[in-house]
Order: C-alpha cells, then structure tokens, then sequence
C-alpha cells in the first residue's frame, strides 16, 4: 500500500530514532515524536475524529490522518527509525478489532514500526497522570471514566456514554441543571430559579431547549456546556445546584473506589509503593474548581481514606508517548489486555495485509503546548 505522502516504508532518511504517540478522541487527533535523547516535539492536530462504522473504528481513515503528521515529524527531526509507537484511540475497548487487526502490520509497511501498542484513552489518561505506578486515575470531561490497577490488571467504572452512564461527567451535571431549570419553569417541586435564569440566557428561554438540543448530533457536548452554568449557580448560593454538584461527586467517588487497589492487594502484588495509593483528577471537568472539588474531596475521603491524591503529572497524549518509551525500552510494566493496552512486537502471523483506502490527507496543524 502507498501511504499518504507517498512511499512506503518510514519515507524519510534520516538518521535518527525515536517513539511516536498519538492520543485520538472525540475532539479529533494528536500526535508528537520524541527524539531518542533530545526533544519531544509540539503536536501536530487534526481537528477531524476518526471515523466508526459497522467495523467499529475506521482503521483506514486513522491511518489517512496519522501517516502524513508521523511522516511530517519524522522528516523534520531527522529521525528515520521509529523504535516503538502507541496509539491512545477513544472506543478501543468495545471498538477497536479493526484496529488491532490491520495497525500492526499497516504501520510496520508503511512506517517500518515493529513495536506497537494500541491502549484505550482511559489508559492514556492513567498512564499519563501516574506513569507505570498502581493507583486510580479519574478522566473527566464530557463524559466519566475511572480506571485503576495494582499493576496486575486493569479496572474500569463507568464510561458508557450520556445515555447509559457517565454520571457525574460534565454531561451530567449539565442534564441534571437543564432539568432543574424546566423544573422551575413548570413550577413543579426540585426547581431551581438561578437555573432557569441561566437556560433564558443561553437558550432563549425554556421552550427553546428541546429544539436546540434534540437534534444535535454532539448533545453531549452541548449538555457538558451548561455544567459551568452549574457551577456559577452553586458558587453563587443555589441549594439545588449545589445538590447537583454533591450528588455528581458522589458518583465520581462510587466510580473511583469500584476500581480502586486496596492496600492489601498491592502489598501481595509487591508493587512499589505498597501502603499508599494514589489519585490523580484528570480532564477538564475539574477545572470547575471549589464547586465541584470540595464535595467530591470530602467524598473521597469518606469512601477511600487510605488514597492520597496527587496532582496529574500529564495528559492523554504524554500517557502515550511514555507508554511507547517504555515499550522501546523492554520496561513497559503496566497490565497487558487485550482490551485496553494491546501491545505487538512485530507484525503478527495472520494479521490482515489490506487496509480501506484512506482519505485524502487532513488540514494538519502545529500545537503549541505551553501553558
């Protein structure tokens, strides 16, 4: 097959090595190179999120936007060896059997990669708040996902969508205060006035929010963005807002102690550590600050006394790029599943040989990611 940008094979000369990760989700695709002892580069983006169809997600349309940036970073650093490569892709767990399928020997054809693992976003988040350490991470933002390991095995709360889960994501929150407003509006009991306030102000008025929100394709994006409108409101003295805010805590908190290592098992896993586990808040939920973080630390504490929360030492996308380090490295210590974190070393025996046609390369972007 020839790639995007033309040629097979990695398609550049130089000289250097080093690892690539990727961080694919909702909001579309990231992707750096780190030179084997020097710099890691700014991201290149697309703004465009790989597709899912009938075969879950589309292995030829992440390779159609991944090929061109790899090939992009590679031909600016000089680098012509990728030594390992990780994709983070949202939808893995339940969506990704053409991924597993066709990335490994595709990207060894077209890249040269013989090292590669595929991991869920959830993973990506873990590992790039924690690193190669037991502990829960909780990522939240549109939706809710909580994910821990005593380094033996995964687990995972939550994360399955507006409709059926997510609770107390940004999602729900914003469904929570949209109901407590048309509440008021209806003058039926658990209305909240502020809320209602706020939904004329964003909506037009009441009546206006089933037509503005039914059909949208990204409805839970647009829930998510009255969440902040929660905040304001419980910040501001609403008891019903607050309510919701406690009460989207105390689901964070059910999903964070359903994945969380007790401390006996990480003392018969022998993991480093052993006696204090920890927890990382991730995603941009969070930076509600107070209105949300006080009654979900008060939470925390109240179901896992023992946990110690540290602050995230990075995003989904420095999660890859560690995970593919490690891999290239032979010190990838985190739980193998094929689920959440596949890992192939060399292109398997069976593997398809045939990719979808991919399209047309997509507007790439440079990502400055200072703070």
């Amino acid at each position: 097959m020839t790639g995007p940008g033309g040629g097979t094979g990695s398609g550049t000369t130089g000289g250097g090595t080093g690892v690539l990760g990727v961080d694919s989700g909702g909001s579309g695709m990231r992707v750096v190179l780190a030179v084997d002892g020097g710099r890691t580069t700014a991201p290149l983006t697309s703004g465009e999120p790989v597709r899912t169809g009938p075969r879950g997600i589309d292995a030829g349309h992440l390779l159609g936007q991944l090929l061109p940036m790899a090939r992009q970073l590679m031909a600016d650093t000089g680098v012509g060896t990728l030594r390992a490569v990780t994709v983070g892709a949202a939808g893995l767990t339940t969506l990704g059997d053409s991924l597993r399928a066709e990335l490994p020997s595709a990207l060894a054809r077209e890249l040269g990669v013989r090292r590669l693992a595929l991991v869920a976003d959830a993973v990506a988040a873990y590992t790039g708040a924690l690193g190669q350490r037991a502990g829960v991470v909780v990522a939240a933002g549109t939706g809710m996902i909580a994910i821990g390991t005593d380094l033996r095995e995964w687990r995972r709360a939550d994360g399955w969508g507006h409709l059926l889960g997510d609770s107390g994501s940004g999602a729900w929150i914003g469904q929570a205060g949209l109901d407590a407003a048309l509440r008021a509006y209806d003058r039926r009991p658990g209305g909240s006035v502020p809320l209602l306030a706020r939904v004329e102000a964003v909506f037009g008025s009441a009546p206006a929010v089933p037509g503005r929100l039914y059909p949208r394709p990204d409805r839970p994006a647009v829930l998510a963005a009255f969440a902040p409108e929660v905040a304001a409101c419980a910040d501001g003295g609403d008891p019903v807002a607050t309510g919701v805010l406690a009460a989207a805590a105390r689901h964070i908190a059910d999903s964070a102690a359903a994945v969380c290592p007790a401390e006996a098992d990480l003392r018969s896993a022998g993991a480093d550590g052993a006696g204090e586990v920890c927890l990382a808040l991730t995603g941009g939920l969070f930076r509600m600050g107070d209105p949300l973080l006080v009654p979900l630390r008060a939470a925390l504490a109240e179901r896992l006394p023992y946990v110690r929360e540290v602050p995230a030492a990075g995003d989904p996308l420095d999660g890859a790029v560690g995970i593919a380090v490690e891999l290239a490295d032979d010190r990838l210590a985190l739980p193998r599943d094929d689920s959440m974190l596949y890992v192939v070393r060399g292109v398997p025996d069976g593997a398809e040989q045939g990719v979808a046609s991919a399209v047309d390369a997509p507007d790439i972007r440079s990502e400055d990611r200072s703070p």
